[in-house]
C-alpha cells in the first residue's frame, strides 16, 4: 500500500460480525499502525460510547486503538442537534452511546415536553417508548435520526437497524426525519471536522452499499467496498452501485 491518505474504516461488518473479528481485519489494522497510516472507525451504530468500541476491540484482540480514533453517528447527532440550536430538552430513544453524546452536549434527557426527538437503535425500546416518542412528534419537536440502516450485520444473522425503526416513526407521525449518520453530508462534514482533514485526504472503507458506499460516492471521497457483511458484488449490480474499488479481504487494501 502506497498511500499517504486517512481511512474511515466501517465497524459493523467490515471489521467484526458480532463478538468476532473478520477475517484480515486485524492484519490490516496493525499494517496500517506499523507504516504509521493514519485511521478512524465510523460507525453508523449509536449504541455504544468511544470508550465501550474500543474495549470491544481490545477484546477481539486489536491493539493501540485510542478512543479518539472512534466517531460515532451519535456523536454526530448530538453535534448537529447542538448547531441547529432548536431547544436543550431532549426525548432519546438510545443506548448509552447515544444518550452519553448528548449529554456531553449540553442537552437534557426528558420523558415529556422535549424540544427534539432524537432517535438511534435501543434494544430495549418498546410500544410504550415508541408511542411516547410519536406524542412529542405531533406537538411539533424537531425529528432527529443518527442512522438509516436497514440492519445491523451479526454472526448469528442481523439485527433490525435503526432505519426501520425511522421509518416506523416517520409513518406514524406522518413528519421526515432528519437523519445525520452514514451516507448523509452532514455526517462526513462532522467527521472531517472531528479528524481535522478535508475530502481529498480521505478514504472510505465499508461493508453496507447503502450507506458505507454512497457515503463515499455521494461526498465525492475514494471508496472500497469490502464484500465481508451486508452487501455483495452482485448487490452491487443489481443496485447500479459503482465504488471505486472491491475487495473481499482488508488485507487487499495493501495492493490498492
Amino acid at each position: 500500500m502506497k498511500c499517504s491518505k486517512v481511512f474511515f474504516f466501517d465497524l459493523d461488518g467490515t471489521i467484526y460480525h458480532g463478538e468476532s473479528p473478520i477475517q484480515g481485519a486485524k492484519e490490516c489494522i496493525e499494517y496500517l499502525q506499523k507504516h504509521k497510516i493514519s485511521f478512524y472507525f465510523l460507525t453508523n451504530n449509536a449504541m455504544r460510547t468511544q470508550k465501550q468500541i474500543v474495549k470491544k476491540l481490545e477484546t477481539m484482540g486489536f491493539s493501540n486503538i485510542q478512543e479518539e480514533q472512534v466517531f460515532t453517528s451519535a456523536m454526530a447527532a448530538a453535534l448537529y442537534a447542538k448547531k441547529k440550536n432548536r431547544g436543550n430538552r431532549v426525548f432519546c430513544i438510545g443506548e448509552e452511546g447515544l444518550r452519553m453524546a448528548l449529554l456531553q452536549q449540553g442537552f437534557e434527557l426528558v420523558d415529556a415536553h422535549a424540544d427534539q426527538v432524537v432517535v438511534g437503535l435501543d434494544r430495549s425500546a418498546d410500544f410504550t417508548t415508541y408511542t411516547k416518542a410519536l406524542h412529542e412528534l405531533q406537538q411539533d419537536a424537531c425529528f432527529i435520526a443518527t442512522n438509516p440502516d436497514r440492519r445491523v450485520p451479526q454472526s448469528q444473522g442481523d439485527l433490525i437497524g435503526n432505519g426501520a425503526v425511522i421509518q416506523m416513526l416517520e409513518y406514524a407521525s406522518e413528519r421526515k426525519a432528519e437523519i445525520v449518520g452514514k451516507p448523509t453530508a452532514v455526517m462526513m462534514e462532522e467527521a472531517l471536522q472531528y479528524a481535522g482533514i478535508q475530502k481529498e485526504d480521505c478514504i472510505v472503507v465499508g461493508d453496507n452499499l447503502e450507506t458505507d458506499v454512497l457515503f463515499g460516492l455521494n461526498n465525492h471521497v475514494t471508496t472500497v467496498f469490502v464484500t465481508t457483511g451486508l452487501h455483495t458484488k452482485e448487490d452491487a449490480v443489481k443496485r447500479n452501485i459503482h465504488p471505486d474499488w472491491t475487495i473481499s479481504n482488508l488485507k487487499e487494501l495493501w495492493n490498492i
